[in-house]
């Protein structure tokens, strides 16, 4: 790797003139060409923070319909319903067919030949669904809300995972976890629906209960308490039809029907949604006017949303073979952005397992046959190994705003946090556990019903859980990573940061005096047991998880601008820093490798955090001291070879990547990012979780980020493991407001942009990528 300063500055106007013709976002349009056999065959669509589930089905146009943020009593991430459209005549009985999803405008249009067209798409600013038809010839339309929530419906068994009673359904009030009912209606010519919460207690109060809160109950966030959430479906020209009863997949269903007046050739359907905790048919109806008002100009802003969402950031590469696994790789990388694109203005999280994607289970499980509500792990459970592989990809391609929304989840819930400490512990910090659910407590389950008498309250009682609360502090990464990259003001993060350092630098001194007379060891270091290396190396001494975690956290926080922090605040971050312990090592055959601990007492899962000091922390990598045992670690840890694996959130490709092993990131990437076998390629899973499983995708999209860009302070490495024969154009972010495009085309460095300018100066490429004078 050399510095191309002086080769910069003589190419300067090859740069200039050299045309960056951006391969668009059409090329990686998904187009099919016939209709689907089930909703495991849909198409993604959304914006704002409403996804859809697109597809045709024996004639018909069907939609499921999500909105983040429907949570029910227990917890359940509860869909929408589903929208059936029939024609009649139906354009689809012959011809030609075609659904596309135009990536560049957000949209998804179906086609029947040139006699019919639908244009599906969803308003990023309000929360809206359009469905826009044109005919050659008039044609009477059914617009039907089908729902399978016309009766409580109690859960039981697998069937629970959905929400957060998990195994445990047994203690929900009453002993039965119930789905209860929606309230469905015509209210004139239109379809109103909604789904209120439940009076009474629900999974928050179980929960707070069980973990012995209930003297600071009040002051926990409790978003299910009055939730309410639904809709009002009306079409143009179309009138209340009455009802109609059916089956699909595994569920009966109630359908509210509207049929236009006369045959049209020209339809639109609208749905409108709303979600409040008071008043919601005043929300709803003030939804809707706002909708109504922005008729005329919602689809041209959304349109131009959706194109300045891809000038930020994009990486296209350029294979003649459209089934090339490179050529895939890029294509998928870009319908996993859009997926994230979709719930980009949600105050909730994009969820790792489904987002707002789901379809019906039992196309994925043939043992699970249950409703579309349903998916694995959860529907308000944030788990922080997989979350943060969904959005550790903003910061390099630039999309810090999307980013903050699961930031500013973890901001809402410091206090929680730090309640938990000071009511179990008695001392300050913010503990944060693996499993999360959104009002900031451990899932119910998981931190177990059947504990021994007297066990401390504060953990859970769970062999891959237990003690793992470092995962928080990669969120701590990320908003610091939002002023390093962007120069945004921080402040109102830096007390959760600092909190998350104190709870380690208080708690861990607070057990070794409750073991023995000093409450650090003999270096003067924390005594960090017992500890955990992710899931996987249990009641660990001394993780390097959670070693490198905070030295790297401490480091960034005292490299911050002098703004943060006055003269003592600094000094108390200097003191804890001093107190974290070295990385811990361990020999394979004489090399020296990173260890996962300094000692741990079984193995559980199939993680490798030994190499968390390479990712997510930055300790070693491309350019850094000690990267020789970094990649010892990546050859001879028998632990790292055996756990090595491309599915689900497992994150080797990434290790590669950052190691500059150009060869092994590029396998485990393309392995990762290659179709998923359903019928919409970027459909992953579902792994470990469920599908679409987004931090498949995610881990993916960040492997293939860091083969094309890694940073070091001001150091900018291009192409640190890139194969030379892939051709690639990108534009990705660095810190210090730094955007960087390039092209790279048979090997060679055809183009480059840096902005600002005076950053050239700091771009290092490798030998092999640079063009002849």
């Amino acid at each position: 790797m050399l510095s191309i300063r002086l080769y910069l500055y003589i190419t300067l106007s090859l740069c200039f003139i050299k045309t960056f013709a951006q391969s668009p976002p059409d090329n990686y349009n998904i187009v099919w060409t016939t209709p689907s056999h089930s909703s495991a065959g849909s198409m993604p669509c959304g914006g704002g923070d409403v996804g859809l589930n697109v597809w045709v089905e024996d004639g018909d146009i069907l939609i499921y319909f999500s909105r983040s943020g429907s949570f029910d009593e227990n917890n359940t991430l509860l869909k929408g319903g589903r929208l059936r459209i029939r024609m009649n005549p139906s354009p689809f009985s012959n011809g030609s067919f075609s659904q596309q999803l135009h990536l560049r405008e957000g949209n998804i249009v179906i086609k029947a030949g040139l006699k019919f067209q639908a244009n599906i798409w969803v308003d990023v600013y309000r929360p809206a669904v359009h469905i826009d038809m044109n005919s050659r010839t008039p044609v009477s339309t059914t617009a039907t809300y089908e729902s399978w929530r016309t009766e409580d419906r109690q859960t039981t068994g697998r069937a629970n995972n959905a929400n957060s009673y998990k195994w445990a359904g047994k203690q929900a009030p009453g002993g039965k976890v119930i789905t209860h009912k929606d309230s469905i209606r015509f209210q004139k010519d239109q379809v109103v629906f909604y789904h209120h919460n439940a009076p009474g207690p629900s999974i928050f109060d179980v929960t707070v209960h069980q973990q012995g809160l209930d003297s600071v109950r009040s002051l926990i966030p409790n978003p299910l308490k009055d939730g309410c959430f639904g809709g009002s479906l009306r079409g143009a020209g179309m009138v209340a039809d009455g009802t109609t009863t059916g089956h699909y997949i595994n569920t009966d269903f109630t359908g509210w029907r509207l049929k236009s007046k006369t045959p049209r050739k020209n339809q639109k359907i609208l749905l409108v949604l709303a979600t409040t905790s008071n008043s919601w048919q005043d929300t709803l109806n003030t939804t809707i006017r706002e909708v109504d008002a922005h008729a005329a100009t919602a689809e041209a802003a959304t349109k131009s949303w959706w194109r300045s969402f891809w000038q930020r950031s994009f990486i296209y590469i350029n294979s003649p073979d459209t089934s090339s696994v490179q050529w895939q790789t890029g294509r998928n990388y870009q319908l996993f952005r859009y997926m994230l694109g979709c719930n980009a203005t949600s105050r909730w999280p994009t969820k790792f397992n489904g987002g707002l994607f789901t379809w019906d289970p039992s196309l994925t499980d043939t043992s699970l046959p249950y409703t579309p509500d349903f998916r694995n792990w959860g529907g308000g459970t944030m788990t922080a190994q997989n979350q943060r592989l969904v959005y550790f990809p903003l910061t390099r391609s630039g999309d810090f705003d999307i980013q903050r929304q699961q930031l500013d989840f973890y901001l809402h819930l410091l206090r929680t946090a730090e309640l938990r400490t000071r009511t179990y512990w008695g001392h300050a910090g913010a503990c944060f556990t693996e499993q999360l659910e959104n009002f900031g407590l451990p899932n119910s389950a998981e931190y177990g019903w059947d504990r021994p008498s007297g066990h401390d309250k504060g953990l859970e009682y769970n062999a891959w859980l237990e003690y793992e609360w470092d995962t928080v502090l990669e969120f701590c990464l990320m908003m610091l990573d939002q002023q390093l990259y962007t120069g945004a003001d921080i402040h109102e993060y830096l007390p959760f940061i600092q909190s998350c350092v104190t709870f380690f630098d208080e708690h861990y001194q607070y057990l070794a005096t409750r073991r023995g007379r000093r409450n650090l060891d003999g270096d003067g270091h924390l005594i960090l047991y017992p500890g955990s290396g992710a899931e996987t190396y249990k009641m660990a001494y001394n993780p390097s998880s959670t070693i490198a975690g905070l030295h790297t956290i401490l480091t960034r926080l005292i490299e911050l601008p002098p703004a943060y922090g006055d003269d003592s605040t600094r000094k108390r971050w200097a003191a804890m820093l001093s107190h974290i312990p070295p990385l811990p090592i361990r020999y394979f055959d004489g090399h020296p490798a990173i260890a996962p601990a300094q000692a741990w007492s079984r193995i559980n899962n199939k993680e490798c955090p030994q190499l968390y000091p390479v990712f997510p922390w930055g300790i070693y990598g491309v350019g850094k001291p000690g990267l020789d045992t970094a990649l010892n670690t990546w050859k001879y840890d028998t632990d790292a070879i055996r756990f090595r694996s491309y599915v689900g959130w497992k994150q080797d490709n990434i290790f590669a990547a950052r190691l500059g092993l150009t060869q092994e990131a590029a396998s485990l990437t393309t392995k990762k990012l290659a179709n998923s076998g359903r019928r919409f390629p970027a459909f992953w899973g579902p792994g470990f979780d469920w599908t679409p499983d987004l931090n498949w995708g995610g881990s993916g999209a960040i492997g293939l980020q860091e083969m094309l860009l890694q940073t070091d302070g001001e150091k900018i490495f291009l192409f640190p493991a890139w194969p030379k024969e892939w051709d690639v154009h990108f534009k990705l972010y660095a810190p210090y407001s730094t955007t960087v495009e390039a092209t790279l085309e048979h090997g060679q460095l055809t183009g480059l942009r840096v902005t600002p300018e005076n950053r050239r100066k700091d771009i290092i490429l490798p030998d092999a990528t640079r063009a002849p004078n």
